[in-house]
């Protein structure tokens, strides 16, 4: 008999703040039925200078957002390897720390166009074959399944400016920002 190796996905991304698309693009490469459990990993030191809420909220902000979903770990271990954070880096790594599993790296459509300026794609790709899930307004996946088009920039900015973000966020990362003050967010009574 021939025992099948797990299959796990890592699904990174600077989660400043982790939102509803990003929720969605877990639950749809969960439910592809091509995992059996989902690595979700905070960027610690954006390659290219991305200017971040501090690294333990974003941690913390992640965690909440992610908890409802079965089969999905958020990992710090990003915390522990050489700066600037690179996919290459982080996917070596799981794969030394955890030889026996297959990788795949979850990625949005949305991303694809910029595999160019990514640290030695091809073996990102080669450690951790892409499963790729759409986005709308970008190039559509076969599957058809597509997220919405959420974004943390335009988050962020709404929530500066004190507009709402319901059905945006997770109620409880948006009690954690209007808690904290995180990009200019006033709590509210």
């Amino acid at each position: 008999m021939v025992e099948s190796r797990p299959t796990w996905g890592i699904f990174g991304g600077a989660f400043d703040p982790p939102h509803l698309g990003h929720l969605c693009v877990a639950a749809l490469a969960l439910a592809t039925g091509e995992l059996d459990r989902l690595l979700v990993v905070p960027t610690f030191d954006h390659p290219f200078g991305k200017r971040m809420a501090p690294w333990g909220e974003r941690l913390a902000m992640t965690r909440l957002a992610f908890a409802p979903l079965a089969r999905v770990e958020v990992s710090s271990i990003e915390e522990t390897l050489p700066r600037p954070s690179l996919t290459l880096q982080t996917v070596a790594a799981l794969c030394e720390a955890h030889p026996a599993v297959r990788w795949r790296l979850v990625v949005g459509s949305d991303t694809l166009g910029d595999r160019p300026s990514w640290h030695r794609f091809d073996e990102v790709e080669r450690l951790a074959e892409p499963l790729v899930i759409g986005r709308a307004g970008h190039e559509p996946e076969p599957s058809g399944l597509v997220v919405p088009d959420v974004s943390s920039t335009a988050l962020r900015e709404a929530l500066a400016a004190g507009a709402e973000v319901r059905g945006r966020l997770d109620p409880a990362v948006e009690r954690f920002i209007r808690a904290r003050g995180l990009y200019g967010a006033a709590a509210r009574g």
